[in-house]
């Protein structure tokens, strides 16, 4: 190590020190997103800061077979370390994986960090929110699950001030310690499946987002364990209820002002967006049905991708591979204030870093090749016909997994940000979990055909 980082390194480890810090995570995640670690004392913050924790590759979902009896180390990220707001004896750092002293190609973290520095190479920056929804329950006695509220469900509870305030002592913790790290939390509500809720925050540059919902989704259910329930990132658990997105609102900034690239005035198409934000946004249109297999990554998520699975009626969740201005209705939307584009079939599922980065690429495309997407939809898209939708050439978005892993494959751009490795892992992992659900024989296959005949 050299003077100047043993140096940081030292600095490092008195602030924490003086935060009361006794213990280090040195955090990655799987292909699917999923926080791993080792803990560490404080006092070996050097040797952690080199990658000195070391991890077999076979324990974790997406390291190719053939490195997969190699070990790949951790090398955090000093600027990412977080206090644990409700365990401030133990701080967090989001980490890269190496292997054999170079990055790690299957690493999620790396493959979002190279898509950030093409875009670094042509001036751009991105900027990255996610609106993070999830549900919170608690085990009901006998099995299952129920939402804390003891009142009665409603038919459309989205909003719902008295479920708010049943639920206000863990959201209250959680709000407090999102804003003690500086997240800047500018709205929370109950939503509209029972026991969801929705928290939204600033922007941040597209890692920082990235490692905040990853280290959200641990605070949020660590928090709500306090309180003796569980914080839920399944995209639908409930049959008729809305499910729970994660929508990507992304826009480009000049890497040398910080300008936001996206933004212009009103323009003749009815929305407030840059040419260059149109470009981006058509290269995402081209290119979304493979988005969904990342963005929306469970067999569960495609039972949220429906018109209707709401007692509310329509669930708002997209459907169509088309996009619109301030229309729920569409896949990619740009907002009434404009200057942003928001991805809307992502979920809370998905792995951040994978998600921001095919997005990305896919954006930077439609900028290379100038892509224009057309003009914008404002109807209500689900109320059209399939004779509308085919005279308009607008096409559903994939019904299944399996459709949506069969567009990520056939798409190239997949492959380039992906990696040879992550991309085949992430292909078979998929088809597995696919061939895995369909094999199952479900409670509705035994009710409905069990005594049939």
């Amino acid at each position: 190590m050299d003077q100047k980082v043993s140096d940081d390194a030292a600095a490092l480890e008195k602030s924490l020190a003086e935060k009361g810090v006794k213990y280090l995570m040195a955090s990655f995640v799987d292909m699917h997103g999923v926080s791993k670690t080792k803990i560490v004392p404080l006092s070996h913050i050097n040797q952690m800061l080199q990658g000195s924790e070391l991890y077999t590759g076979a324990a974790l979902d997406g390291v190719p077979q053939d490195v997969s009896d190699e070990e790949v180390s951790a090398c955090p990220d000093p600027d990412s370390a977080v206090v644990l707001p409700w365990q401030p004896d133990v701080a967090w750092f989001a980490s890269d994986l190496w292997c054999e002293a170079k990055p790690f190609e299957p690493c999620s973290r790396n493959i979002l960090k190279r898509q950030l520095q093409a875009a670094l190479d042509l001036g751009y920056v991105m900027k990255f929110g996610m609106e993070a929804e999830f549900f919170v329950f608690k085990d009901a006695d006998g099995g299952g699950f129920a939402p804390l509220s003891p009142l009665p469900h409603l038919d459309k509870p989205a909003y719902d001030a008295t479920r708010l305030l049943d639920n206000l002592p863990w959201i209250s913790d959680l709000v407090s310690a999102m804003n003690g790290l500086g997240w800047g939390v500018y709205s929370f509500d109950h939503e509209d499946g029972i026991g969801q809720f929705e928290i939204d925050f600033n922007y941040a540059d597209a890692l920082t987002m990235a490692d905040r919902f990853v280290f959200f989704r641990f605070m949020a259910n660590s928090i709500a364990r306090r309180h003796g329930a569980f914080a839920t990132f399944m995209p639908k658990p409930l049959g008729d209820r809305a499910g729970s997105g994660a929508h990507f609102n992304i826009s480009l900034a000049d890497a040398d002002s910080d300008a936001n690239l996206f933004a212009g005035p009103a323009d003749a198409r009815g929305n407030k967006l840059s040419e260059l934000g149109y470009y981006f946004l058509g290269g995402v249109l081209r290119h979304v049905p493979a988005i969904c297999a990342v963005c929306s990554p469970m067999v569960n998520s495609y039972k949220r991708l429906i018109k209707q699975g709401s007692m509310s009626g329509f669930t708002w969740a997209p459907v169509f591979a088309c996009y619109g201005n301030n229309n729920r209705t569409n896949s990619l939307r740009i907002p009434l204030a404009g200057g942003r584009v928001e991805l809307r079939p992502a979920d809370s599922a998905c792995n951040p870093y994978l998600g921001a980065a095919l997005v990305l690429a896919a954006g930077l495309e439609g900028i290379r090749e100038k892509l224009d997407p057309g003009e914008p939809y404002r109807e209500n898209m689900y109320r059209k016909s399939p004779e509308e939708l085919e005279a308009l050439g607008v096409k559903l978005l994939p019904r299944t997994l399996e459709e949506a892993v069969d567009a990520f494959e056939d798409d190239r751009l997949t492959l380039d940000v992906f990696g040879p490795a992550m991309h085949e892992a992430w292909i078979d992992f998929k088809r597995e979990e696919w061939s895995s659900y369909h094999n199952h024989v479900s409670d509705w296959e035994r009710e409905r055909y069990l005594k049939f005949f």
